[in-house]
């Protein structure tokens, strides 16, 4: 039997009309699609009618399926000469994993594309207000993996580069562990005052940002409820949003509807 083909597609970072032109195309001709918790399901209405949706999504601390079954099924649907979509949040080349996937395709000689996605560490700040990189504040940008904690031997970051050396960063899943974030890089030489934002559910009709200093910003977060999935934005960049934020949040919407 003729294999079929895998497409690795990147979802966006939450509102769905932010998925590529060629990852909607991957999502309609699917026989199979096996998708995340982070992907917006309203994305899985351009499916086909019988095509099969498979929840794959991982919770923190929690797996419905966990990564070799992820792997057997895009196997075991591709050699049945099914089209099969993996579909996943923002990027899959961002902590998606994509990379073990496309290995164990690779190794099986089943043919697959990568199909890229919009990141939310890049999406989520410009829809509030933030740029990443910016002629006067920022000429560097790094993407950070926050949830590493030193008691558990998890943290392998160079927190002195990080500190000192990039101008703008974007930790994910970081925001349960923030208050040991902005301790490392305090201690690391970037100032107690450097702007902070902390961004939830971005690009969505539940956004919410809160916003202070490496100094003050997780007492903020625990005042304001702030929990995953949220990014954690570093940097002098931050000071944007009061002046360019032009995507109206829920909070917005609230205090202008009690007026």
């Amino acid at each position: 039997m003729t294999k079929g083909q895998v497409y690795l597609v990147g979802a966006g970072p939450g509102d769905p009309k932010l998925i590529t032109v060629y990852g909607l195309e991957c999502i309609q001709k699917a026989d199979v699609i096996l998708y995340d918790r982070l992907v917006n399901e309203q994305l899985l209405t351009n499916a086909k009618q019988d095509a099969e949706l498979i929840f794959c999504g991982k919770l923190p601390g929690k797996h419905e399926l966990i990564q070799e079954q992820i792997n057997e099924l895009l196997i075991s649907e591709a050699m049945k000469g099914k089209t099969v979509t993996r579909l996943k949040g923002g990027d899959p080349c961002v902590f998606g994993r994509v990379g073990e996937e496309a290995e164990v395709l690779a190794e099986s000689n089943i043919p697959f594309e990568i199909v890229p996605g919009i990141t939310s560490g890049i999406a989520a700040p410009a829809y509030a207000g933030i740029t990443v990189t910016h002629r006067d504040h920022a000429s560097s940008f790094a993407i950070v993996t926050g949830h590493g904690r030193e008691d558990k031997k998890q943290d392998t970051l160079n927190w002195s580069a990080l500190a000192l050396g990039i101008d703008t960063l974007a930790f994910y899943m970081g925001v349960g562990n923030i208050s040991y974030i902005c301790h490392k890089l305090i201690e690391n030489g970037r100032k107690s005052q450097t702007p902070v934002a902390v961004i939830q559910w971005g690009t969505t009709h539940k956004q919410k940002t809160v916003t202070g200093t490496l100094e003050t910003i997780e007492q903020i977060v625990i005042d304001a409820n702030i929990k995953h999935p949220a990014i954690i934005i570093v940097g002098e960049v931050v000071q944007l949003r009061e002046k360019i934020k032009w995507f109206q949040e829920e909070e917005d919407k609230i205090r202008e509807q009690t007026r």
